[in-house]
């Protein structure tokens, strides 16, 4: 497994529409591993390929709060159903680092995906693994979660992260 670099905010391949996978093959499934090694390297919760410069249809996940990891693998992932009930949490992405905002998603939903070996697969989602889904799938879709803040709020955090990625790396000899 190989730890891969995240793009960040702004880059355009982050807007970029992920394709569907055609099967899930060995390929597929070193990209998966790959991922969820970035994925606990960067201490989150969630990845998207696109994240990694890959288009592909495919997140990582692991929302699991012991030290025993339990990863979820989601190809082609399709949201079926959504409950009308909204929950709120305050998200932050690898692909915006250090930036969090409250975003309001529905509470529940349905997630019909391949897995890690290309089954079909159904998931029922609520509160946190709901949450975590949405905004993986959103990344699928060249969405990130600052576009679902006021336009003047997410002006000042593209502009923050551009600053950032800007700056020259300092040493000191």
């Amino acid at each position: 497994m190989t730890v891969k670099t995240i793009l960040t905010e702004p880059n355009k391949l982050l807007r970029q529409v992920s394709l569907p996978v055609e099967k899930v093959r060995n390929e597929e499934r070193r990209l998966m591993d790959d991922m969820l090694e970035t994925m606990y390297e960067a201490k989150g919760i969630g990845l998207a390929a696109i994240q990694i410069g890959v288009p592909k249809r495919i997140i990582v996940m692991d929302i699991s709060k012991d030290d025993e990891k339990k990863p979820m693998y989601f190809v082609n992932p399709i949201i079926k159903n959504k409950n009308s009930d909204y929950s709120t949490y305050e998200e932050g992405c690898l692909s915006v680092p250090n930036q969090f905002a409250e975003v309001n998603r529905p509470s529940t939903c349905e997630v019909e995906y391949l897995d890690y070996n290309g089954s079909k697969k159904v998931l029922k989602a609520t509160g946190l693994l709901a949450t975590c889904i949405q905004h993986e799938m959103d990344h699928l879709e060249g969405i990130l979660f600052i576009d679902y803040l006021s336009k003047l709020k997410k002006m000042m955090i593209v502009k923050k992260l551009s600053k950032q990625k800007n700056k020259v790396d300092r040493i000191v000899v």
